[in-house]
């Protein structure tokens, strides 16, 4: 089948997703105050991490059924 793009943007994904959703529960919760009180970081972080899964499994699908 050639490239696809969607295995190195999830990857990408993952890894930002990581690194956001890390400094969400290693940073300092007074931080969060300016937004009521939400771990804005952790939740994107998650949210980024849900995103790449579904990257990766749709290239990994694709892959089996070429």
């Amino acid at each position: 089948m050639g490239f696809d793009i969607r295995t190195p943007l999830g990857v990408m994904f993952a890894i930002l997703g990581l690194l956001l959703a890390g400094f969400g529960l290693t940073s300092d919760p007074a931080i969060y105050q300016r937004s009521l009180g939400i771990n804005i970081n952790l939740g994107w972080g998650l949210a980024l991490l849900v995103f790449a899964a579904a990257l990766l499994w749709l290239a990994w699908r694709a892959r089996r059924r070429a």
